[in-house]
């Protein structure tokens, strides 16, 4: 069609950019995911141990935790170190579940580095509405991967992420490496 048809059509102008489509990403920005209450039975995060590895995207299972591919990553190979006590804060931690939470986290860095050659990491807890936590119900850690070089335009001018692998693809690689 002509630019002028389109722009009938109530299409916009064109600006000769190219799409890359993330429809998976939209249950995420409706909030689909997210509990709407402190509720244990709503979260995900309390969900996704009773699933098969595969489909909860479980990478590693320990005593007091597990690890777990982020659904809705900032950079590929995302992980969340999550307890599986349905607690909110840090602070509720046992002293059991500090000690594997942190092992847990060392372990998802030894192992992204070995598959992917992560060159850094971010890690964090966001706690409560104010420090960020998309779920405050559940406390969980991030482990992020990060390269040289990875926060190019695209999520600053073109507010897209690209992700160079199907999360499925993703976990088992690193469920692989785990061991």
């Amino acid at each position: 069609m002509a630019d002028d048809a389109l722009r009938q059509q109530g299409v916009g102008e064109p600006d000769g950019l190219e799409r890359l489509w993330t429809p998976y990403r939209m249950a995420y920005i409706r909030g689909e995911e997210r509990p709407s209450s402190t509720d244990a039975e709503e979260c995900p995060f309390c969900r996704i141990p009773t699933m098969d590895d595969a489909d909860g995207l479980v990478v590693h299972r320990g005593a007091t935790a597990y690890v777990v591919l982020n659904l809705f990553p900032y950079a590929a190979g995302h992980l969340m170190v999550c307890p599986y006590r349905h607690i909110p804060d840090y602070t509720d931690t046992t002293d059991a579940e500090v000690a594997e939470i942190g092992a847990l986290a060392k372990r998802a860095m030894e192992v992204l580095r070995s598959v992917s050659n992560a060159e850094g990491f971010n890690l964090g807890m966001n706690q409560g509405q104010a420090g960020g936590a998309g779920i405050r119900a559940h406390l969980h850690q991030h482990v992020v991967p990060r390269w040289v070089g990875d926060a190019n335009f695209m999520p600053i001018i073109g507010r897209t992420k690209t992700m160079p692998a199907l999360l499925a693809d993703t976990r088992q690689l690193l469920a692989d490496a785990w061991a």
